[in-house]
């Protein structure tokens, strides 16, 4: 990164995002479509890292991408309070797996205990904020799977 910026924590919204890439199998693959989403944020974004705070593949695998109580660049104008959590794929096609689920459904209760995430926390997806169709029809219609760990 070329810099951080120390997000107030903890962060009281959660924002769901898809990459709207490709689906990834298998770890290699899956860390260069990392690689790739990181330089065209960096690169032709112009931000500082990758936009996104956590990334998650298809087979349950997180990524850290900002990590914790660092602010990111995934919604614009609410990035201030939020952690932006990306599932890699696209789900205007795709179905989000429960592997992904679950792993973000244990990210946020670990973020929740580390203080990083505030216990009433708000999950959006990104097109509750922004003029989007992110984070997909498949994916935005789980996003009650993960209100559920509330």
């Amino acid at each position: 990164p070329k810099q951080k910026e120390a997000l107030k924590t903890p962060a009281q919204r959660v924002v769901i995002h898809h990459t709207a890439l490709q689906n990834c199998k298998g770890l290699a693959e899956c860390k260069e479509h990392l690689v790739s989403i990181q330089r065209l944020h960096m690169d032709e974004r112009q931000f500082d890292d990758i936009g996104y705070n956590f990334l998650v593949d298809r087979e349950g695998t997180v990524f850290e991408g900002r990590g914790w109580g660092v602010v990111g660049a995934h919604t614009k104008g609410h990035n201030h309070d939020t952690l932006g959590v990306a599932f890699m794929g696209n789900f205007n096609n795709d179905t989000p797996t429960e592997e992904a689920l679950r792993s973000v459904k244990q990210l946020l209760t670990s973020g929740v205990s580390q203080r990083f995430l505030h216990s009433q926390f708000d999950l959006f997806g990104h097109r509750d904020l922004g003029d989007t169709a992110c984070p997909g029809e498949n994916l935005y219609a789980s996003l009650p799977q993960l209100r559920s760990l509330k």
